[in-house]
């Protein structure tokens, strides 16, 4: 659970990095937003992450020695990123300033490639952990430990973004990005230190030639596909996995957002620190919440009712663009708050039951593959939905100081998110029930074929 903390608490650099891209590089918010999308591309390939660990043993270990590899590049990572390279890429001073254009252009690549290798690290970390977890859970004899797990799990993220959320802003008043950056690339190097403590077998010389069919070999990585594979065309599978593509796939102008509450609305980092961390207890609010009123609820309703109640809150967001809520006496800030809080909580409610559902497909053997598609499908969907909205912001002129078509933007992006709703029959099933139902039979029964994780 602390590599869930850790990783949670790594958004210390999160607004470190926006800044750094937008005022440092000097970003318009389409391409913050193209860039912002690009960073969630390690996160699509976790199966592969998922086949390293679960088929090669890395110095013994199928798990630990891999954090302690993740840890020790994403600090290095970070401590780049904090060092400004050393001032061999250039200087962000130059940035926009004539006779700068290719040490800025350098120091963009270098910059953009470190937080792509940074990315990485971390999602290789999630992918090691939820092996770990699953097979926690499959060494269970209660079926209420999945849901359990994955709650404490995420619970535990959100803890980690709790307590670095506030900081994240209040930090960059006093102190440049790259100083944050810094100060961030010691706690993947807690990953590595945490993963000394891992409760695991080391594999023996006797144990990989009695396991050489499942591990080690190139057999291994063609067995494993082909149990990812069995179990991928099922529609009890790819039926679910396709809707949840559709439903996070749709597009969104945050991007462009931020830029206007910047430059507009005058928001500094400290201010943006504070949402952070609002939204972070709301997150914890969203776990609580789910855990104790729609564990009964089917996993095909809470969808549903969270998606038509979300667009028109996201539609809400143009009384801000319009200036409408100082009409009506309502601070910029307080309806930012407010609208943040709600959108959050909602988003938890629809996330949880989606892991519930992936953890309880999972059949041992692979775990760290299946759980990792089904979660790559959704990060890449996401990813998708990012450079979309990208698109558009570009398309519709949205810049860092015109924001006459935001709301056009806003609205698109929110009454889209509406179309999935069309699809929602692809949940019919094992969707309609709820966890604790989930919890009272074993879904593994419905795919014969062993290939999944958590």
């Amino acid at each position: 659970m602390t590599i869930y903390f850790v990783e949670g608490a790594l958004g210390l650099a999160r607004l470190a990095q926006t800044f750094l891209l937008k005022d440092t590089l000097h970003l318009s918010p389409a391409a913050l937003s193209a860039l912002t999308g690009l960073f969630t591309l390690p996160w699509t390939i976790k199966p592969l992450y998922g086949f390293l660990s679960d088929g090669f043993p890395l110095w013994g270990y199928r798990r630990r020695s891999y954090l302690i590899l993740a840890g020790i590049i994403g600090c290095a990572s970070y401590a780049l990123l904090g060092a400004n390279f050393g001032g061999l890429l250039g200087d962000a001073a130059s940035i926009g300033s004539e006779g700068g254009g290719a040490g800025g252009e350098m120091l963009l690549r270098g910059t953009v490639a470190t937080l792509l290798v940074s990315s990485a690290c971390v999602a290789f970390s999630d992918v090691v952990a939820d092996g770990i977890v699953v097979q926690r859970t499959r060494d269970s004899d209660d079926p209420k430990v999945a849901g359990g797990l994955q709650s404490l799990c995420w619970g535990s993220a959100a803890l980690g973004g709790l307590i670095s959320a506030y900081f994240s802003g209040s930090l960059l008043e006093v102190m440049s990005p790259q100083d944050v950056f810094g100060l961030t690339a010691v706690l993947p190097l807690l990953v590595a230190a945490i993963a000394l403590f891992v409760d695991e077998e080391p594999i023996t010389k006797s144990q990989d030639e009695q396991e050489g069919s499942l591990m080690g070999t190139g057999d291994a990585v063609k067995e494993q596909v082909e149990a990812l594979w069995s179990a991928v065309k099922k529609p009890e599978v790819w039926r679910p996995a396709l809707f949840l593509f559709l439903w996070q796939s749709t597009p969104t102008g945050e991007g462009a957002f931020l830029y206007f509450m910047t430059n507009d609305l005058g928001f500094g980092p400290e201010f943006l620190g504070r949402v952070r961390l609002i939204t972070a207890v709301s997150a914890l609010v969203g776990v609580w919440f789910y855990q104790k009123c729609l564990r009964n609820v089917s996993i095909k309703k809470i969808l549903f009712w969270t998606s038509i109640a979300s667009t028109p809150l996201g539609l809400s967001q143009l009384l801000l663009i319009t200036h409408t809520n100082r009409l009506l006496h309502i601070p910029d800030s307080l309806f930012v708050f407010g609208d943040d809080v709600a959108l959050t909580i909602l988003g938890q409610l629809a996330f949880l039951p989606t892991l519930v559902l992936a953890a309880r497909i999972c059949p041992p053997g692979v775990e760290a593959v299946l759980f990792a598609t089904l979660m790559s499908i959704n990060n890449g969907a996401g990813a998708l939905g990012t450079e979309i909205g990208a698109a558009l912001t570009q398309y519709l002129g949205v810049t860092e100081n015109n924001f006459d078509n935001l709301g056009l933007l806003t609205i698109i992006c929110n009454v889209s998110s509406l179309y999935p709703l069309i699809f929602i029959n692809l949940l019919d099933g094992i969707a309609e029930k709820s966890e604790e139902e989930l919890e009272g039979g074993n879904i593994i029964d419905v795919l014969p074929d062993p290939a999944e994780k958590m």
